[in-house]
């Protein structure tokens, strides 16, 4: 390594660390969202899977929460922390790929700058892992091209392992492997080689405890994850929505540099063909399917992380690898010299929006109805209402208001989700004495009309406001109920196990 290349180096440690120092110093103040308490009360009873997903998020947050404490900081600390192993597979995929180093530095620097990796590791989603597993992935494939060892079949296997217990996602890095084998004529040989077939065995052993989960719970797991594949009828809208918000997510430079990126590796004589194959693969295949499912139904923008650590390096490689002209040289120059602090600055922005409302003038905006903004001050009015009532319980309407009173109340008192049980199947019920009493009835609207007959009686004795800044962003009723008259918890089935 050259002094100049040691530098490069040096500076993109420095880069990629303040970058996840700031991540780290957001994620003390910043309220967690409904899925992330959520995440976490699944991080106090580990299982081999959940109703929704597989097991890693909650390994991630039960990490971080032995480390830091039930805090937000212990909820994500972990999560975050992963953004550097990720960066030094990114780096190494991209320096094995193009032999230069540039374009490693730029591809580390630029992930990290997204929203999908800034945002996504602070708010800890089972994306978050399969980001990082998804960029091991990458880098197990690059080094079977670099080296030819069919040993790192194995370690192949174990990223896609480890992807596949964070998101059924994952099952598409299976399609991508074999297209990419097919695809180059020098990689078609592995398919004569037994080291595939290990790695596809380590795979499926990693993720062992999440099939036998759903084999003891009716395969409910993936029955409702499979499910957002049923196709109804066409709905445009939807392609509308996803577009503009992954030009959020990457930022508006990363977005730019990625789409040419990808362009001149789709023209033969750009790299060698496993180079352009890998790359292509592992964008296309799951954007593909996005677009297809988007014909039908919302697609999330989180649900893309996993081919971001691919379209970082084709934006590096589109910034440092290719000699453009006009119009496109400009746009690269520009977006080269203003993706790192376009990116901080928009999240930044997004930070400071979510946490105060500065931006839209302290009005309710979309973004902070998943952040438990004023939920703290919220808890303890709860609290209050339950000690001077005498309740010994607390029921939730819904599983984010559930969690988010699991969570900001305080430790040991009694919250449970009336309905949806399926959801807490790995989690014990509360004890039978705690549902006898009175108990309060936390956001049920029309409390009193809906649930007389399940109680000997119930009233609404007020309503609590969740706030920020003084503007009301949420309301809840408040009812007292007693005298249970039958199962105070719905254990009814899920919905995917219910006849059609």
């Amino acid at each position: 390594m050259t002094i100049e290349e040691s530098r490069l180096a040096r500076n993109t440690a420095i880069t990629v660390i303040a970058l996840v120092l700031l991540r780290l110093a957001v994620a003390t103040f910043t309220p967690l969202t409904f899925d992330e308490a959520y995440y976490w009360t699944w991080s106090k009873h580990l299982a081999g899977g959940y109703y929704d997903h597989p097991p890693m998020v909650a390994l991630v947050i039960r990490l971080g929460t032995m480390i830091a404490g039930d805090t937000e900081f212990g909820v994500r600390v972990t999560s975050i922390l992963l953004a550097l192993p990720m960066s030094w597979a990114v780096y190494r995929t991209a320096n094995i790929l193009f032999d230069n180093r540039r374009i490693a530095s730029s591809a580390a620097i630029f992930l990290n700058v997204t929203l999908m990796a800034a945002v996504g590791t602070v708010i800890v989603t089972p994306d978050a892992p399969l980001m990082v597993a998804s960029s091991f992935v990458l880098f197990f494939l690059a080094k079977i091209y670099e080296t030819g060892r069919g040993v790192w079949w194995l370690a192949v296997g174990a990223a896609v392992g480890c992807s596949l217990l964070s998101k059924y996602t994952a099952l598409f890095f299976g399609a991508e492997i074999l297209l990419w084998l097919v695809m180059v004529k020098g990689l078609r040989r592995w398919f004569l080689s037994p080291w595939l077939y290990f790695g596809g065995i380590v795979a499926f052993a990693i993720f062992s405890p999440a099939i036998l989960w759903n084999a003891d719970h009716q395969w409910v797991s993936f029955i409702k994850q499979i499910g957002r594949a049923r196709f109804d009828s066409i709905k445009l809208k939807y392609i509308g929505e996803m577009i503009p918000t992954q030009f959020a997510f990457a930022t508006p430079s990363i977005f730019i540099l990625g789409i040419l990126g990808l362009s001149a590796l789709a023209r033969r004589g750009t790299g060698g063909d496993a180079v352009r194959g890998l790359i292509t693969v592992s964008f296309w295949v799951i954007v593909l399917y996005f677009f297809w499912h988007a014909l039908h139904d919302r697609v999330e923008a989180n649900w893309f992380g996993p081919i971001y650590p691919a379209f970082s390096i084709a934006a590096a490689y589109a910034a440092w690898g290719v000699s453009w002209k006009g119009i496109n040289q400009r746009a690269v120059e520009f977006s080269r010299r203003w993706a790192l602090p376009t990116g901080v600055v928009i999240f930044l922005v997004l930070i400071v929006q979510t946490n105060t409302g500065f931006f839209t003038g302290y009005r309710r905006d979309a973004s902070v109805r998943s952040v438990g903004v004023g939920w703290t001050d919220l808890a303890q009015k709860i609290e209050d209402m339950r000690k001077s009532t005498g309740a010994r319980c607390i029921l939730g309407q819904d599983y984010g208001s559930t969690a988010w009173m699991m969570f900001y109340l305080p430790n040991g008192t009694c919250v449970a989700q009336r309905g949806d049980r399926y959801r807490w199947t790995n989690a014990p019920e509360p004890d039978a004495d705690l549902l006898e009493g009175k108990m309060l009835l936390v956001g049920f609207a029309n409390g009193p009309i809906r649930l007389k007959q399940d109680f000997a009686r119930i009233e609404k004795i007020g309503d609590l406001k969740r706030k920020r800044r003084g503007t009301v962003i949420e309301s809840y009723e408040i009812d007292l109920a007693e005298g249970p008259t039958g199962d105070v918890l719905d254990h009814s089935p899920a919905p995917e196990l219910l006849p059609r």
